[in-house]
């Protein structure tokens, strides 16, 4: 019901208005969909069909997240009184400090490494699996990635297929949605 694209907000009661209304307010055609160059204009004003990424925490923050385990910390607090002890009693034993430290720093740099190579993972598993939609444009059907819908693209949905963005059904035969995912 609202569309937000960084340059505004629209909100409509689509699911009240009739196809033609609806296409009237976005400026498309029914039949033949939009032209390549509306397209393109939609694109570079509204941006990719793609849900906004959270910025990224710098490798250093990341580094720092590995200590803020209830383990870890307890490890630290250790490491910091037998530090003090030893310095306190002036025998020069740091050795165990200096373990406890090179222990959780290894365990911190071991984390970090697992956690770059999981997200690596996941943006690769994302890419192989981008969807897709076929859409008319200016009345041929094409099928291109759903990042690059627009608002006003003529979606066809077949059977079996993901629903790659928020959609006003002009017409339907036998409609059935898997809403499983959803709870």
């Amino acid at each position: 019901n609202i569309l937000n694209h960084n340059r505004g907000l629209i909100r409509l009661d689509w699911q009240s208005l009739t196809k033609e209304e609806c296409a009237k307010k976005l400026g498309t055609n029914i039949k033949t969909g939009l032209s390549p160059s509306q397209a393109e204009e939609r694109r570079n004003r509204y941006g990719p069909n793609e849900l906004e990424q959270p910025k990224k925490k710098s490798v250093l923050l990341r580094f720092f997240a590995q200590f803020s385990d209830f383990m870890v910390i307890i490890l630290l607090v250790a490491a910091g009184i037998s530090f003090v002890t030893s310095f306190l009693q002036k025998d020069n034993d740091y050795i165990d400090s200096i373990i406890i430290l090179a222990i959780v720093t290894v365990n911190a740099m071991t984390g970090l490494i697992q956690e770059s190579r999981a997200e690596k993972s996941i943006e690769a598993l994302k890419k192989m699996s981008s969807p897709h939609a076929h859409v008319v444009r200016a009345g041929t059907e094409a099928l291109i990635e759903a990042k690059n819908l627009v608002p006003g693209d003529l979606v066809l949905l077949n059977a079996g297929d993901l629903v790659p963005a928020d959609l006003r059904l002009t017409e339907a035969v036998n409609l059935k949605a898997e809403e499983s995912a959803l709870t």
